[in-house]
């Protein structure tokens, strides 16, 4: 993201390197990516808000690229609550009162946690693949063997083969994540290369295999995140304007008409499908994910729910 000015910002808890873009009074949009993957998901989409007029920042998740944690003794969590807990954090850190938030896969998850526990920081949201905080009671349900399938790295972090693995092969598990995840998606070695320099922290390995051990109930959350699940395992409610997306090629979360997620956003809505993109839709489809990102600021809070 060459054409984009690179930062660093200090939180409670870590050194945030991100990316900005567009005026600096410009309506802040916070893009975040998800795993295996890293800011070059927005590549194309930050200078096309850019130039539409919005703030963009985008950080590289804890675990990835420049972000370092400030304390040796801070547990390397990737639980829900920490990704949700760091989106506050660096709009503090900015000084930004409210921002859009926007993402997919991980990001989308912090976004949809940020979105449900402080709505008052939140101008509006979207995600990918809809209402992604995690019901961990349920963890252990199975889903049709064709998707379980597709989920084999759930399962291969819950072991120590996983962990040296992961160690071992960051980029080469990231593409066949991708491959699978983005069946359609032509993809170049270069863009691989690109994102797999952000596996290079020295923390990556401990926050990716805690996320999937937390997830799955096979791992305990950091104790100053215990409050924040607490109350996202109620699974609460996002009331924010919300524009939520599905690409049609998304090789592990098969796209839906929205309305089995919908009783859980509870302000105004828009679901779109994305025709031919897969799960790492924003750079696969960029223009689509930007314009969601615009029809964000057109929804007012008495809008109607749209399908």
């Amino acid at each position: 993201m060459t054409d984009l000015a690179r930062r660093q910002v200090t939180t409670d808890v870590l050194e945030v390197g991100y990316h900005e873009a567009g005026p600096a009074d410009g309506q802040p949009v916070v893009l975040l990516h998800g795993f295996p993957y890293d800011i070059h998901s927005y590549a194309e989409v930050a200078p096309l808000l850019a130039a539409s007029g919005f703030r963009v920042i985008v950080p590289y998740l804890r675990g990835h690229g420049p972000t370092a944690f400030r304390r040796q003794d801070t547990v390397r969590s990737g639980q829900q609550a920490a990704l949700g807990a760091d989106v506050i954090a660096l709009l503090d850190a900015l000084a930004i009162p409210q921002a859009i938030l926007a993402g997919c896969d991980w990001g989308g998850r912090a976004a949809c946690v940020a979105a449900a526990l402080r709505p008052d920081r939140v101008a509006g949201l979207v995600s990918v693949n809809g209402y992604l905080i995690q019901d961990i009671s349920a963890a252990m349900q199975p889903l049709r063997p064709d998707l379980e399938a597709g989920f084999w790295y759930f399962f291969y972090f819950l072991t120590d083969r996983g962990r040296a693995g992961l160690t071992a092969n960051r980029r080469a598990i990231a593409e066949v994540i991708w491959r699978r995840n983005s069946p359609r998606w032509a993809f170049s070695d270069a863009d691989l290369d690109r994102a797999a320099e952000a596996f290079d922290n020295p923390d990556y390995v401990d926050v990716v295999l805690h996320s999937y051990r937390h997830r799955l109930g096979q791992a305990t959350g950091a104790p100053e995140y215990d409050q924040a699940e607490a109350a996202l395992a109620r699974l609460p409610s996002i009331t924010v304007p919300t524009v939520t997306l599905d690409g049609t090629a998304d090789g592990n979360f098969p796209a839906t008409d929205g309305r089995a997620s919908g009783a859980h956003f509870t302000g105004p809505r828009v679901h779109r499908q994305i025709p031919d993109a897969g799960h790492n839709l924003p750079q696969e489809a960029p223009g689509a994910f930007a314009d969601a990102i615009r029809t964000v600021t057109e929804l007012g809070s008495e809008g109607e729910r749209k399908w």
